[in-house]
């Protein structure tokens, strides 16, 4: 009888992000959406190779360098960064707040 422990080979870090050729997918999600839409509306003219290909290839670049060295997620973070107000008042009243129950109004 074989008692051998089984083993199965495990990734080094189980929670590192998918990546493709240095870029996350909500990168190439964003990169491939702005290739179908300049194609949508560009693809008909004489401009196509330069408005399709050519901002398509800028964006492309400018995320690579962008976000080299930087965590993941960065972009989306600085974005919430920048619009999420700088001061937060502790007394302010809740915008989105209803009641549950209406109130019942005594008739006296």
């Amino acid at each position: 009888m074989d008692d051998e422990l089984l083993t199965s080979r495990v990734p080094r870090a189980l929670e590192m992000k998918s990546k493709l050729f240095g870029y996350e997918l909500s990168d190439l999600l964003l990169i491939f959406m702005n290739l179908a839409v300049t194609n949508l509306v560009f693809g008909a003219t004489s401009f196509r190779y330069l408005m399709v290909w050519g901002t398509t290839l800028s964006l492309a670049l400018f995320l690579f360098f962008a976000k080299r060295g930087r965590p993941d997620n960065y972009l989306q973070h600085l974005i919430e960064h920048y619009v999420r107000p700088a001061y937060f008042a502790a007394g302010r009243g809740d915008k989105i707040y209803r009641r549950y129950f209406k109130r019942k109004k005594n008739d006296e």
